[in-house]
């Protein structure tokens, strides 16, 4: 999809949209010969899940600190937003309550249910863990040093690199995991990841692993050069990290 499309279909302008890929919250899974950028479904998933964050108040460099880690689970996440959202609902509910008391001439003062303590308290509190799990940590400090100055040029080469070597993958997924071809190209992708983003350790590449099956928007876009390479992948991961 073009990104006047996206727009169209989210709600979220154009300006956004293009302030998002700069700032690399939210970059185009391509951009095309003539310029436009081109947007798949797991970046309208992607957005999605921004979208929840800001909804809960969320400043874009956090959301961007947590999108961005290796060990962003997106479950977990939606399970957390889920909370928060049904919290907020509850405080407008209380709100709602006292407009119609209010309007039937109840001349009460209440206050309480403008109190958001409890939403903001929870909502502090996840972003605390978020950024403790996700976040703040030293694979993420290292990502955002390395990509700070990646131009789009940059970012489409390594775009490119990255499908190149899930092409080799898929064209060895019906060979054991822990065959030589599969546990080569496992330390390939490691050393491309600690080239263009953080240093990946084996503990790192562990948790990617089993990402690339648990997050869906991961599965499908790696399983683009053919269906079963992301639990192929995983699979040679956790072989490759057990040694």
């Amino acid at each position: 999809m073009k990104i006047r499309e996206v727009a169209q279909l989210t709600g979220v302008t154009i300006r956004t949209l293009r302030y998002y890929d700069e700032i690399g919250l939210l970059k185009p899974h391509q951009v095309s010969e003539a310029g436009y950028r081109l947007y798949d479904e797991g970046d309208l998933a992607l957005l999605q899940q921004i979208l929840f964050f800001r909804e809960l108040d969320f400043p874009l460099r956090q959301i961007k600190e947590i999108l961005g880690s290796p060990g962003y689970n997106r479950t977990e996440a939606l399970k957390k937003q889920r909370e928060l959202l049904l919290l907020k609902r509850a405080r407008l509910d209380g709100l709602l309550g006292l407009l119609e008391h209010t309007l039937k001439g109840d001349a009460a003062m209440r206050f309480q249910e403008f109190d958001s303590s409890e939403f903001e308290k929870t909502r502090q509190e996840y972003a605390r863990e978020a950024q403790e799990r996700w976040g703040d940590t030293q694979a993420w400090r290292a990502q955002e040093q390395k990509t700070r100055n990646y131009t789009r040029e940059d970012w489409a080469a390594v775009q490119e690199h990255t499908a190149q070597i899930f092409s080799r993958f898929a064209a060895v997924r019906d060979t054991p995991p822990d065959s030589p071809e599969a546990q080569t190209l496992v330390k390939a992708w490691q050393d491309f990841i600690t080239e263009h983003f953080y240093p990946c350790t084996k503990e790192i590449l562990a948790g990617l692993g089993e990402m690339y099956l648990a997050d869906e928007r991961f599965t499908r876009s790696i399983d683009k050069a053919g269906e079963g390479t992301a639990e192929f992948l995983s699979k040679a991961i956790a072989v490759y990290c057990a040694r």
